[in-house]
């Protein structure tokens, strides 16, 4: 079984990371200097929100939210930052009413179709979230992630072959992305189709070394084709970058059976302090 990797990475390194929250936490102090002047400034308070969530201050972006909401509840805007911050925390039941509301206020936002999209997918409703995807897509045909995600929803209900269509069509408008690649080696080997599989994983590889899953989804397609070798050495590689993770996935994965009495399989199983 090759391990999930459904979501985008926010960051793609530290020094860009660090960048970005310098940049959101001098945003903030804009806001509150702002809001310090005039506490009910509601596009103060939106900004000020959106950016405590960037900040991972989840907590204070809700109440910065529900603020904005008491003061103007037709804020479309507020309701739907009032979702993403829920999201964040994992309540999304919460969140996709926020998302809800917001769509009430505004129908023609394509972000807020995503995000109610994404919701219903973390609770496991693939079909709705189909919907939500394809409200995105009319208002915003060549919307890379919404072609992704809904290939998560189609693959999460077994349809594996529209999934691969949604993956190819999301690769024609953003063809340097590396989880999207990587996805589409992960739904080619579900269709049993390893060879092409391979070719995907690569990609990803290519594009994004550090990419633990892609390593473990190349590691399980030499495995499969018996190519003992090259998929000990990618798996090793996949738990370098992510040991927890690959390690435990690697124990009980049916794919790897042929190599368990391979001493150095054996050795990777191993958790070092």
């Amino acid at each position: 079984m090759l391990p999930s990797d459904v979501r985008e990475t926010r960051y793609r390194n530290l020094g860009r990371s660090l960048s970005l929250l310098g940049a959101y936490g001098r945003q903030y102090a804009k806001c509150e200097e702002l809001l310090a002047i005039e506490p009910d400034h509601a596009e103060a308070l939106i900004c000020r929100g959106y950016t405590l969530e960037k900040l991972g201050r989840y907590e204070d972006a809700i109440a910065t939210f529900e603020r904005v909401i008491t003061l103007c509840p037709k804020s479309a805007l507020a309701w739907q930052g009032r979702g993403i911050a829920l999201g964040r925390q994992g309540c999304y039941e919460e969140a996709l009413t926020s998302f809800s509301q917001a769509l009430k206020l505004d129908s023609n936002d394509y972000r807020l179709w995503q995000n109610h999209g994404k919701a219903l997918m973390n609770l496991y409703r693939h079909q709705e979230a189909i919907h939500s995807f394809e409200r995105v897509i009319a208002l915003k045909p060549d919307n890379y992630k919404a072609w992704y995600n809904r290939a998560i929803a189609f693959s999460s209900l077994s349809d594996h072959d529209t999934a691969l269509t949604n993956l190819n069509i999301a690769l024609k408008i953003k063809p340097n992305s590396d989880y999207i690649w990587n996805y589409r080696g992960i739904v080619l080997s579900k269709l049993g189709r390893h060879a092409e599989a391979l070719i995907s994983f690569e990609n990803s590889i290519k594009i994004n070394p550090q990419h633990s899953s892609a390593w473990y989804g190349r590691a399980c397609c030499y495995a499969v084709q018996g190519k003992v070798e090259p998929a000990i050495e990618d798996l090793e590689r996949a738990i370098e970058l992510s040991p927890s993770v690959c390690r435990n996935l690697a124990r009980t994965d049916i794919t790897f059976n042929p190599l368990q009495n391979d001493s150095r399989f054996q050795a990777l199983m191993v958790e070092h302090s």
